[in-house]
């Protein structure tokens, strides 16, 4: 199977690799991450994930668009209870960003299936993550590929670790991020 694999940062794609490996499934990895704040927070997971991908040599497209004003629009567009509600759908249209964009790439370059290392991390709504992926399907006419791999996400962890990959301290977005500082959770 030809895979697009959207990769949220290094950690989270290491969490993944040995089991899409133990499908035989070699994934080409893809980063398009628009919603990472600060940009010497986007700039640190994009670098990280290239040095994951040249250290497994698996080929990697970069999509290098820093989007805050784009992302934080969005938010605004389309969140009836505010930014910063989570359960206004802020991570819904995250995740439809992200995953918008691998499926559009995945379906005109002829792969097979998509799907994401954002389904690594025990903090994402695999729920939602699901239903967009089926909903991109109809659209773009390429398989979304489900899989929980949040049972390998430590392992994926200590393993960039031991590569000396940078790792992040929350979820990317400039509200986590102040959640991050606040201890306020939405």
């Amino acid at each position: 199977m030809k895979l697009l694999f959207h990769c949220c940062c290094g950690p989270c794609a290491s969490a993944c690799l040995a089991s899409l490996r133990a499908e035989n499934t070699e994934p080409e990895l893809l980063w398009y991450n628009p919603n990472i704040h600060p940009y010497t927070e986007y700039k640190s997971r994009r670098d990280s994930l290239a040095r994951l991908g040249a250290a497994e040599n698996l080929k990697l497209t970069v999509i290098d668009e820093y989007g805050l004003r784009v992302f934080i629009r969005e938010i605004g567009n389309n969140s009836e209870n505010g930014p910063q509600s989570r359960d206004a759908g802020r991570c819904r249209i995250c995740y439809r960003l992200r995953l918008e964009q691998t499926a559009a790439y995945a379906s005109r370059q002829g792969f097979d299936a998509f799907s994401s290392s954002l389904l690594a991390s025990p903090y994402q709504r695999h729920d939602v993550i699901r239903k967009i992926g089926e909903e991109l399907t109809e659209q773009y006419h390429v398989a979304f590929m489900y899989r929980d791999f949040r049972p390998h996400f430590r392992e994926g962890q200590a393993q960039a670790r031991g590569m000396g990959l940078y790792m992040q301290k929350y979820c990317g977005c400039i509200f986590s991020e102040e959640e991050r500082y606040t201890g306020n959770g939405a």
